[in-house]
């Protein structure tokens, strides 16, 4: 591509990005990587399933699967600009913004603790009534309790939109209540429920993949509020809070070291969040508004992760197990290329029709994997698990289309819900 670009080309580089802070290219590529996890989720509990198709269990290395969690990690990052720029330059206190990016983490904590003790197994005899009835309400609560209703969107009369407003209140304190109901309620094996109230007692074991997210989201946005879109000092973080990760044992005596995996939640996986939030922040600045600059800056971001992931394998190895810094850099590298294939796409090539599909499913995502992950309890209380088993059973073949099929069903309930209003709201 040449150097220069006509001002109308320029114009066009600014005029995607939306004042939503919606872009087309991040949100096919969100959608792209949800269809993703739920068909490789789905399709690890068939049979036949080769070992290039599962998540990479040996020493170092890894398989596209394993790519699925730290590009979701990398997107969340190139959207905190996209999200916070906007509001900081209309003069948003600062906390203001900082009262939302903690309320959006605890929030993503506690779904995140809510569903690994659905994972652990809520012991029915303990509790007194079904654990797969408590797994299905579990997350119909954290669907209702940051559920957003807009039929009409903002064109809606202002008294057809407020009382859209006040269905949308009535259903969050309903899935909140719900959800403290079902956390005082839940036994483990050994009777303990996830919340006690006194003494003060959450039960995790881990913060499972929101949790996770959560944790990485907390940090890049504080370093997006100190820093902004100075890409140097961005530069500088991704490095730094990947450092995190070779600290060892040198925090084991800080409190916070009982409560998070410093050297991955708040390390590594927090530092390819960063890292997405340097490659976003060029969709902000001054000096990468046209279509070159942001093409030849994504590339030369793509060969730094290449090459410091080949650094670094060596010293610790490729793993998403344990989250090393070669795994963390060859998926930002591997995340970030494919954003450039379809920011080319969708912005060089004019080619937004052959996105809208995937970003039409990019855009209610949470809402997506919750429903992902609420099926296997729906299909234990309706009595089709031993159908849909048997649906992957004959060969791999069947074992792909019925994860595929899956993953596109729940991904177009998704689009008709977005459609009608109905979007889920941290």
């Amino acid at each position: 591509m040449s150097g220069t670009l006509t001002q109308s080309n320029h114009d066009r580089a600014q005029h995607h990005l939306h004042p939503s802070g919606r872009v087309e290219s991040i949100d096919a590529l969100r959608g792209l990587v949800m269809f993703t996890m739920i068909f490789v989720n789905d399709l690890m509990n068939a049979n036949h399933v080769p070992a290039w198709m599962q998540h990479y269990h040996g020493q170092t290395g890894m398989t596209f699967v394993d790519l699925v969690f730290p590009a979701f990690l990398f997107i969340v990052g190139m959207s905190i600009p996209l999200a916070m720029g906007p509001r900081l330059e209309r003069g948003e206190p600062i906390w203001k913004a900082i009262a939302h990016v903690l309320l959006r983490t605890v929030a993503l904590l506690a779904i995140g603790i809510m569903m690994v003790n659905s994972d652990l197994g809520p012991n029915s005899a303990k509790m007194g009534w079904s654990g797969t009835w408590w797994t299905a309400l579990m997350y119909i609560s954290a669907i209702l309790s940051f559920c957003s209703l807009s039929p009409g969107g903002k064109n809606a009369p202002e008294d057809h939109r407020q009382f859209w407003r006040r269905i949308t209140l009535v259903l969050r304190v309903l899935g909140i209540g719900l959800m403290v109901f079902l956390a005082l309620t839940y036994r483990a094996d050994n009777g303990r429920p996830v919340l006690q109230l006194h003494p003060f007692f959450i039960r995790h074991a881990w913060y499972g993949i929101l949790g996770v997210i959560g944790w990485a989201y907390l940090v890049a946005s504080i370093i997006y509020l100190i820093f902004r879109n100075h890409r140097t000092a961005l530069l500088g973080c991704t490095a730094l809070v990947m450092c995190l990760y070779a600290t060892g044992d040198l925090f084991s005596r800080f409190w916070i070291a009982h409560q998070v995996n410093i050297q991955s939640a708040l390390g590594s996986h927090a530092a390819i969040s960063v890292a997405g939030l340097l490659l976003g922040s060029i969709l902000l600045t001054p000096d990468t508004k046209s279509h070159s600059a942001r093409i030849r800056f994504t590339a030369m971001f793509i060969a730094g992760c290449v090459a410091a992931a080949i650094l670094l394998g060596p010293q610790w190895g490729i793993s998403k197990e344990r989250g090393t810094p070669a795994w963390c850099f060859w998926a930002c590298a591997i995340t970030a290329a494919l954003w450039l294939a379809f920011y080319l796409i969708d912005e060089v090539m004019h080619g937004r029709i052959i996105l809208k599909p995937l970003a039409a499913t990019g855009r209610n995502v949470l809402l997506a994997y919750l429903l992902s992950e609420m099926m296997e309890s729906v299909l234990d209380l309706s009595h089709l698990s031993n159908w849909y088993a048997r649906l992957a059973e004959p060969n791999l073949m069947h074992a792909i289309d019925r994860s595929a099929t899956c993953a596109a069903v729940i991904l177009w309930i998704t689009v008709i819900a977005n459609r009608l209003g109905f979007t889920l709201r941290i």
